[in-house]
C-alpha cells in the first residue's frame, strides 16, 4: 500500500500567521507520524492578489517551524490546461450555465425579494445565487457572451446532484458541531456555486479537487470553517471520477476576540513573531495540540 499524502495549501496573497502554522504542522506531523509524504502547495490562481514576496515569505515561515516538504512545489498558475479540462467535462454533462449578473445587480434582486421572504443562505451566511441565469435563452446567452460582458460559470447545482446521488465522506475530525465518521453531503445548501469566471480557469472548489487527485492526496487537513465545503468538494470528485481522500477538520485558532485569525483581519504574521524573539517551539505551545 503506497503511503498516506498529505498537503499544506497556502495563498500568497498575505503572510502566514498562527492559524497557518497549527495546520501546517499538524500536517507535517501527521505525515511523519504515518510515515507518509507532505507536500506544499502554493494556490496562486489569482494573479491580482498574489505576490512573489509572500511566497517567499512562506517559505522562510515554514522552514523556520522545522518543516521540510517534497519538491517541485505545485503552483495552481502552472496548471490552467489541467483545471479547463476539468471544466470542459462539466460543460459536456449540460451542468455549467454563464451568469452575467454583476455582484451588486445580486445583492439588489436579493433585496428586493427578501421584502417578502427571508432569503435562503449557503452555510457560510452568504446568501444564495437565485439562478436568474438559468433561464436564459440560448441566443440571448451566446449574445451576451459574443458581446464581451464579464460572466461566472455556475453549477447548475439541481441537476448536479440528480446527476451524482447521495454522496458522504470520512471525517477523521470534527465538523461545527461535532460530526465524524462519515458524514452526509449536502451540497445542495451552497447553490449554483461558481465554479469559473470568464477571466479565471477554475473557482477554488475546481482547483482544489484537481489538484488533490492530480497529487495523490489521500488525507486533506484543514480548518473547520471548510467542512461544509467538502459537500461541493464530494460533488466535484464524483461528477469528474476523481478518487476522494480522507477529511480531518481541526479547530480554528482564534484570537482574543474569539474570531478566527485571518489575512483580512491583518492577524499577527509568524515572521512578526519571529522577529520579536519568538522560537518554533514557542510557537507550538501557543497554538497547543491537535
Amino acid at each position: 500500500m503506497p503511503p498516506p499524502v498529505f498537503r499544506f495549501a497556502p495563498s500568497p496573497n498575505g503572510y502566514l500567521h498562527l492559524g497557518h502554522a497549527f495546520s501546517a504542522m499538524l500536517n507535517f506531523d501527521l505525515a511523519r507520524e504515518s510515515g507518509g509524504r507532505f507536500l506544499l502547495r502554493i494556490e496562486d490562481i489569482d494573479p491580482t492578489r498574489c505576490r512573489v514576496e509572500f511566497e517567499e515569505a512562506i517559505d522562510q515561515d515554514l522552514a523556520w517551524l522545522g518543516l521540510s516538504w517534497e519538491k517541485p512545489v505545485r503552483h495552481q498558475s502552472e496548471h490552467f490546461a489541467e483545471y479547463r479540462a476539468a471544466l470542459e467535462k462539466l460543460i459536456a454533462l449540460g451542468l455549467i450555465y454563464p451568469a452575467f449578473e454583476s455582484r451588486a445587480e445580486i445583492t439588489r434582486l436579493i433585496k428586493q425579494n427578501e421584502a417578502e421572504t427571508l432569503w435562503p443562505r449557503d452555510p457560510d451566511g452568504a446568501p444564495l445565487y437565485p439562478g436568474t441565469a438559468r433561464a436564459l435563452g440560448l441566443g440571448e446567452r451566446e449574445r451576451l457572451l459574443r458581446s464581451g460582458a464579464p460572466y461566472a460559470l455556475r453549477l447548475d447545482m439541481a441537476a448536479a446532484c440528480a446527476r451524482a446521488g447521495e454522496l458522504s465522506w470520512r471525517e477523521c475530525g470534527e465538523g461545527p458541531q461535532g460530526e465524524s465518521g462519515m458524514v452526509a453531503a449536502r451540497p445542495e445548501a451552497w447553490g449554483d456555486v461558481i465554479i469559473a469566471r470568464k477571466e479565471t480557469p477554475a473557482s477554488y472548489h475546481l482547483a482544489v479537487v484537481v489538484d488533490d487527485a492530480l497529487q495523490g492526496v489521500t488525507d486533506v487537513v484543514r480548518g473547520q470553517d471548510l467542512f461544509w465545503s467538502t459537500s461541493v468538494h464530494r460533488l466535484l470528485q464524483q461528477l469528474l471520477g476523481l478518487p476522494p481522500p480522507v477529511y480531518r477538520h481541526h479547530r480554528l485558532i482564534r484570537d482574543a476576540a474569539g474570531q478566527k485569525l485571518s489575512k483580512s483581519t491583518e492577524a499577527t504574521g509568524l515572521r512578526e513573531l519571529r522577529a520579536g524573539g519568538a522560537t518554533p517551539a514557542e510557537i507550538r505551545r501557543r497554538v497547543g495540540p491537535a
